[in-house]
């Protein structure tokens, strides 16, 4: 296999509550099976996101109000740990957010801490703005490769930054590899901004 000191660095950016981003997360994680990649976590917020944004419903500001929580966390977990922490972090916040659709209360929070080795009292970042200068920098670095006018994942890598894709489910194998390699493709070419269809389905974490 090739060695991680010879593999293309790939960031991406993640809301945690974002079911999207999830099933991309794991797309990115079986093509690092198989393509020479080394992805990095970073967060982005929805909810820092859309703050300033009209028109939106009344379900998805509520969505939003409890977005700022789960990305602080993390934010403190990788003040506490370094960024190395935010994948199984994030991985513990997702099979429970998405797999079991459990509603991301302290609690749940507490449990994917502990489940990592951290301490459950960095929970108490959910209602502290303390780390929001940094949530926001995060934030930036990613968003500012792409515009704000997209959300998550983006994903950036050897020069080339692109929001998606958005899939479902998330595929395997070498399916995933071509899937990276057709990405890599578009997202290169110069000149290159969209390519879209609508979503006929919901997303599937099987």
């Amino acid at each position: 296999m090739t060695e991680r000191t010879e593999r293309v660095r790939v960031d991406f950016w993640f809301d945690p509550l974002c079911p999207w981003a999830w099933l991309t997360s794991r797309w990115v994680l079986e093509v690092e099976q198989v393509r020479p990649i080394a992805p990095e976590f970073h967060v982005m917020s929805l909810a820092y996101l859309n703050q300033d944004k009209e028109g939106l419903s009344e379900d998805y500001k509520t969505f939003l109000a409890g977005a700022w929580g789960p990305v602080r966390v993390c934010m403190a977990a990788a003040a506490h740990k370094g960024e190395d922490i935010l994948l199984p972090l994030y991985t513990a916040l997702g099979n429970r957010i998405h797999l079991e659709q459990r509603k991301p209360d302290r609690a749940l929070i507490e449990e994917a801490l502990d489940e990592v080795g951290l301490p459950v009292s960095l929970a108490d970042a959910m209602d502290s703005d303390e780390f929001d200068e940094a949530l926001k920098k995060s934030h930036h670095a990613g968003m500012d490769q792409v515009g704000m006018d997209v959300g998550t994942p983006v994903i950036s890598t050897q020069g080339v930054a692109f929001f998606g894709p958005v899939v479902t489910p998330a595929p395997k194998g070498e399916d995933a590899g071509r899937l990276w390699d057709g990405v890599l493709a578009v997202a290169s070419t110069p000149g290159f901004y969209e390519l879209k269809r609508t979503r006929d389905a919901r997303p599937d974490f099987s």
